[in-house]
């Protein structure tokens, strides 16, 4: 059995849309010597990546399809739309077996990381900032409190910036600002 759903209406191609989370499309053209080209390639990624209700392949007869078609702008053959739920993620024009390749891959692994597809995706409970459950802080620890120790204080952070923005100031609004500067009693080096 395939693993390749041929598309027979506009409202069968909605109704597989939303069957799967990726959706691998190949708009082709008996007559296309290219599509005949690479239809082995989308078989075989088909065989191998198939996985119901995350990626499914399908594909679109343009001169049977032509609404879909249409509705995606194709307007080469081979083209090939990865489409997520509904929208559109990547498009492969013309038979180019890496591109497409690297598309379906980018989808598969993509794929694999969806919440509740996957048993690995974050196994801790997860900790409030500051709680009593957290392992690593003591409970009268605060989550900020080493930042708020270097903030303020003296020579802290927050006496360093404040003091630069006062020197800043105090020579912006003078006529002679290294002067004003130098008599500041914000200076470091001894003002007043």
């Amino acid at each position: 059995m395939s693993k390749i759903t041929p598309v027979t209406s506009s409202s069968h191609f909605s109704k597989l849309l939303s069957q799967s989370t990726y959706t691998i499309v190949d708009f082709y053209a008996d007559w296309c010597g290219p599509c005949k080209q690479i239809a082995p390639v989308f078989a075989a990624l088909a065989e191998k990546e198939t996985k119901a209700g995350r990626i499914q392949f399908v594909k679109v007869d343009v001169d049977s399809q032509q609404e879909v078609a249409q509705k995606y702008g194709v307007s080469a053959m081979p083209t090939f739309l990865v489409i997520k739920s509904t929208s559109v993620v990547d498009t492969i024009r013309g038979a180019n077996p890496s591109a497409l390749k690297a598309a379906v891959n980018k989808a598969v692994n993509d794929s694999s990381r969806l919440p509740g597809k996957s048993a690995a995706v974050f196994q801790s409970k997860g900790y409030t900032l500051g709680s009593a459950s957290t392992p690593s802080r003591p409970v009268n620890e605060s989550a900020f409190s080493g930042f708020n120790r270097m903030v303020s204080g003296s020579g802290g952070l927050g006496d360093m910036v404040m003091r630069f923005f006062a020197l800043y100031f105090v020579s912006l609004f003078t006529f002679d600002s290294y002067a004003a500067a130098e008599q500041s009693p914000f200076n470091v080096r001894g003002g007043r």
